[in-house]
């Protein structure tokens, strides 16, 4: 309850509002967040995840899972990521949704903004390939920083990477008025 008072006093204060789709969410699932313009979304989605009861999981690079960040960031619920592994990120998270009754793992591809005056880069896919291989959803999850408003709209499960990627990019323009970038896969 308190956790769900926090997260609506969040949006209270930053002037933003929310909507969830009822019944998108699963067990387990990948949650992707766009567009990615500032710490406050990171902020938002914290607060949106804490009124829905959603324990989430999120990539972080195991260098920083050292001293007195360790147990904070395992208690946000962070994963070491080891990128000089000789088992690549999609295996890794692969286990992790095996071994689990249920888990979220949320990611904020990179590429969903850009610094003032340069061109935003098309998005990168890990979170396409890791939900692919783990037989799970894509969860679509937005902040829209102009009209400030930010939620959970739909899901869709993985076929082919082209496919499901121009199928992202029109649902997020439809739903939320938001333009991602998507990369040629045809190269």
């Amino acid at each position: 309850m308190l956790k769900k008072l926090i997260g609506n006093a969040t949006f209270k204060l930053s002037g933003w509002s929310y909507h969830v789709e009822p019944d998108v969410l699963e067990n387990k699932q990948v949650i992707v967040g766009f567009e990615h313009t500032s710490m406050m979304d990171a902020v938002l989605s914290l607060a949106l995840f804490q009124i829905y009861d959603i324990k989430i999981h999120t990539l972080i690079k195991k260098e920083l899972f050292k001293g007195p960040f360790k147990p904070v960031l395992e208690a946000i619920g962070g994963i070491a990521v080891d990128r000089n592994s000789s088992k690549d990120i999609v295996s890794q998270m692969v286990e992790h949704f095996e071994k689990n009754e249920k888990f979220n793992l949320v990611i904020a591809p990179e590429a969903t903004r850009a610094k003032k005056d340069e061109v935003r880069k098309p998005i990168r896919t890990g979170f396409w390939h890791i939900a692919k291989a783990a037989n799970v959803p894509i969860v679509l999850m937005y902040a829209n920083s102009r009209t400030q408003k930010g939620g959970i709209f739909g899901k869709i499960y993985p076929t082919e990477l082209e496919h499901d990627l121009v199928l992202m990019k029109k649902l997020y323009k439809e739903h939320t008025g938001l333009d991602i970038i998507i990369p040629d896969t045809k190269k």
